[in-house]
């Protein structure tokens, strides 16, 4: 006797609207529980909107959230630790409810330890924000000060880049913006 496998949806989510414990996502109808963040891990998302704010408010072009939910489709619905969008973009993402609902310019994720978290940002949301179309994908890791930074090449994300502690950090999707590695962790 075969068994189909559990395909979640957005809809399934409300099953856990008062846990404010774990984070529930849903990759390609799959569903993704992780315990809440870190201390250090919030500390760097923090680091790294803040960045992004400070070169957002200077250039005015566009808006940073902190895990902000992409609802993508009913089977994918993720939450980002950072991301950044253009104003033109910002604008045509979100519903009514302030939701976003298409890919950002800029998503950003700060690896959680564990093998499972790791490979779950470095391939299967990688895969996700690269047939989504996500521009660029900065992977941080906070245990060895380095982030990887994915671009869009021939409609999918490729590494790019390694940057660790002591590399200056830039992108050209953010004219004029950089910043000191060390200064995300």
């Amino acid at each position: 006797m075969q068994t189909t496998p559990v395909r979640w949806t957005t809809a399934d989510l409300e099953f856990f609207a008062g846990d404010r414990r774990n984070r529930y996502e849903i990759i390609d109808g799959e569903l993704f529980v992780t315990k809440s963040p870190s201390w250090d891990h919030q500390s760097s998302c923090g680091n790294i909107v803040t960045v992004l704010k400070i070169w957002s408010d200077e250039t005015d072009l566009g808006q940073t959230a902190i895990a902000p939910g992409i609802i993508f489709s009913d089977s994918n619905n993720v939450i980002p630790d950072v991301v950044w969008a253009s104003h033109e973009r910002l604008k045509n993402l979100l519903d009514e409810a302030g939701h976003l609902t298409g890919a950002p310019e800029l998503v950003v994720e700060v690896l959680s330890p564990g093998e499972k978290n790791e490979k779950r940002d470095k391939e299967t949301k990688l895969k996700l924000y690269s047939v989504q179309g996500v521009q660029e994908y900065w992977i941080c890791d906070s245990i060895q000060k380095k982030v990887e930074v994915y671009r869009r090449e021939q409609a999918t994300l490729k590494l790019a880049v390694t940057l660790f502690s002591q590399d200056e950090l830039t992108s050209p999707l953010l004219p004029g913006f950089n910043c000191l590695v060390s200064k995300l962790f």
